[in-house]
């Protein structure tokens, strides 16, 4: 029987500098898309994936995303007094279930690698997930469920997100050197991290979603160092690939790196348009703007 992922890692200890000045005093992983913090995007991905455990890994000035999945009881007076029941009903189907929540510090960054080691101890002997908040995805099916049913379908195993990028692009991301491919699911029978689009094997490149099996933290334990110098995650299943099965799903949906000022404003329109209460509204303002260029 094919173990159940039921806990999902959010590494959401970087500093987010691409954000200056807007990120000194808060974390990108709360920079709003419309009305909702890339984080909560996140958080909502995986439990629509059935997930029941939520393992943030976290660093300095982190403590507004606890705030933010915490209860705000003078807030919800307020709402209360002035009639918000609708407001008050979506805070409370925004948080995660009493318990189901934990918060680890990185005390410094080292690479998502050894953020996604940090939660060792919180994950367990079990297969779990990984989602980074900067990685936002519009879909009609959460990624992340996508996946599930791509692991449960091959009977267990690691899957990974994946998508088609700009053989120029390949040296931003972790590209897969693919085996067998159906066009939806590939085997994935290497890992380049960030290689020289010369020298990169495809350019089907791994983005912010994953599910691993736990013996990915044997091989993280031993903190080798990859591009960057730092503790790389891709680097780590490249080291598992011998002994575990590896998938990359080309997933249904449109992605946007919310990493980048240029991607985070792209998501912000995509999401705006695609909300019925705003949309004709919205789409309105964009062909007024567009119109004065």
């Amino acid at each position: 029987m094919i173990q159940k992922v039921r806990k999902a890692v959010f590494p959401v200890g970087g500093l987010g500098t691409r954000f200056l000045p807007a990120t000194k005093a808060m974390p990108k992983e709360m920079l709003p898309v419309v009305d909702r913090p890339l984080i909560q995007y996140a958080v909502d991905e995986a439990r629509a994936a059935g997930i029941e455990e939520f393992i943030f890994v976290t660093g300095r000035g982190k403590v507004i995303i606890e705030d933010h999945f915490d209860r705000s009881y003078e807030l919800e007076r307020v709402l209360s007094e002035r009639g918000k029941t609708d407001v008050l009903n979506e805070l409370e189907q925004n948080l995660p279930n009493t318990g189901s929540v934990a918060y680890i510090r990185q005390r410094e960054p080292q690479g998502l690698g050894h953020a996604v080691w940090c939660a060792k101890r919180y994950v367990g002997e079990e297969p779990f997930a990984v989602i980074l908040a900067d990685d936002l995805i519009l879909s009609e099916k959460a990624c992340l469920a996508q996946m599930m049913e791509t692991r449960d379908e091959m009977g267990g195993g690691n899957v990974l997100a994946a998508m088609e990028v700009p053989h120029e692009h390949t040296s931003r991301y972790g590209i897969i050197s693919p085996g067998q491919d159906d066009g939806k699911k590939v085997e994935v029978t290497h890992l380049v991290e960030k290689p020289d689009p010369s020298v990169a094997p495809s350019n089907l490149a791994v983005i912010g979603r994953y599910i691993l099996e736990p013996e990915i933290f044997d091989i993280l334990e031993g903190q080798a160092r990859g591009a960057g110098n730092e503790i790389q995650l891709t680097d780590a299943m490249s080291n598992m690939l011998g002994s575990s099965r590896f998938y990359g799903l080309r997933f249904e949906g449109t992605r946007f790196d919310c990493g980048d000022k240029i991607g985070f404003l792209h998501a912000n329109v995509a999401f705006a348009l695609n909300r019925q209460d705003i949309a004709q509204d919205f789409g309105n303002i964009i062909r007024s703007v567009a119109a004065d260029l």
